[in-house]
């Protein structure tokens, strides 16, 4: 059995071995940056100094998270990365592009945040969220406007490397690998993150085979807003909670299993809210689920193809277009973007074709919030690779050469 495949079976080691750049023995050797202090403090450095005079405009959209202005003027897009790696970020990457042709301009570097994996923004736009996974785990807020630093709070766990905002705004949800628990905290009206008000742990069922414990991978909320589901790689289970949006509690509704040994990763519901679409990251797969509004219960399909060719591969990511018409994938190792039609209302996706991303081991893909262009965030080859989105078919058109990014893991364009 090579690395990958012992690494995919390990825990805290898998998630830094997996898309590594040179190795654990090369992470161990860098010195970790110091954690951001709970508190308020006075701000991030930018990392790059001074912005000229006509850019402004851009860097003044890049902080605020809103556009500048309407048309084809230059969109904020943030960069998740490693800090603690070889060849890893010094935080969250600061960029722009335009999101006509979907040049991307870098813009420096916001500092302070370690281990900046993935990113998530506050619906109003004002606040941006990110994990700090590392082994005592985080999750740090950074007001937008003037870059500052509202405050590190512990997510209880270790490994944090997902998160996501509730709808209403005043919840961050957050995944720890390493744990296999998910957390909640509340936001307060300054987006500023308030003590966790609860913490889960997936102990049951057992690991899958391989797994030597439970692996949170992503804590999202469905699109009726009632329930959250949490999706655990050790357990090959999805778990369903109602969160009470008054006190910040969890209340586990239901359970979902994929077949043993599947690892499920990432889900990503149709806009008709009725079914949902698995990246079964273990076993190389994808799976159409069935998804009950009224109770939250998930009911797992069969598994089909990725779309890799013979190798090891690892799904990735799922992204559904909002006319959900079609459905795309992030292949790691066959370094692939595949294209699904999704039929019959949500319920069957058929496999149209795959797509070099032009870049090494794509982590994690995004829209632009118009659904014209999808970003790839390759961490092996720390790209970030664009594309255009075909309105019609659904196809993808390399948008020029890839923006060099260290170790790319996230992208989040504005």
């Amino acid at each position: 059995m090579d690395g990958g495949a012992l690494a995919a079976r390990g825990g805290w080691s898998r998630r830094r071995f997996v898309g590594a750049v040179t190795g654990v023995a090369a992470m161990a050797a860098v010195p970790a940056p110091a954690r951001p202090d709970p508190e308020p403090r006075s701000g991030l450095g930018s990392g790059s100094g001074q912005v000229p005079s006509e850019t402004a405009a851009p860097e003044a959209a890049a902080r605020s998270g809103t556009p500048a202005g309407k048309g084809s003027g230059p969109r904020p897009l943030y960069l998740g990365t490693y800090t603690s790696v070889e060849g890893g970020g010094a935080g969250i990457g600061l960029a722009v592009y335009d999101p006509v042709t979907g040049a991307v301009t870098g813009r420096g570097t916001l500092t302070g945040v370690p281990d900046p994996s993935y990113l998530a923004v506050h619906p109003n736009g004002r606040t941006l969220y990110a994990v700090d996974e590392r082994q005592d785990g985080g999750v740090t807020a950074v007001r937008l406007a003037d870059r500052k630093a509202l405050g590190t709070r512990s997510t209880g766990g270790a490994g944090p490397c997902h998160l996501s905002v509730h709808p209403g705004g005043h919840w961050l949800l957050s995944a720890n690998y390493q744990s296999g628990s998910v957390a909640v905290h509340p936001i307060d009206g300054s987006g500023a993150l308030g003590e966790r008000t609860d913490l889960v742990t997936h102990s049951s069922p057992p690991p899958g085979p391989g797994q030597q414990g439970p692996h949170a991978h992503q804590f999202v909320t469905a699109p009726d807003g009632r329930h959250v589901l949490a999706v655990d790689l050790g357990t090959d289970t999805v778990y369903t909670y109602r969160l009470d949006t008054r006190t910040g509690r969890l209340t586990e509704t239901s359970r979902a299993h994929t077949r043993p040994g599947a690892g499920p990763r990432h889900l990503t519901f149709h806009p008709g809210g009725r079914y949902a679409y698995l990246a079964d990251e273990v076993d190389d797969t994808v799976t159409v689920c069935a998804y009950d509004p009224p109770t939250g219960r998930l009911t797992v399909g069969r598994p089909q193809s990725t779309g890799s060719g013979p190798g090891t591969n690892y799904p990735a990511q799922l992204l559904v277009t909002a006319d959900g018409r079609f459905a795309y994938l992030a292949n790691r190792g066959d370094n692939s973007l595949a294209r699904y039609a999704v039929e019959a209302g949500g319920s069957r996706l058929r496999l149209l074709d795959t797509v070099p991303v032009a870049g090494d081991f794509p982590r994690q893909i995004a829209f632009s919030p118009d659904g014209r262009l999808l970003f790839a965030a390759n961490q092996k080859s720390s790209t970030v690779s664009v594309f255009h989105v075909d309105r019609v078919s659904g196809a993808l058109r390399l948008a020029g050469e890839p923006f060099a990014s260290p170790v790319a893991v996230c992208a989040l364009p504005l």
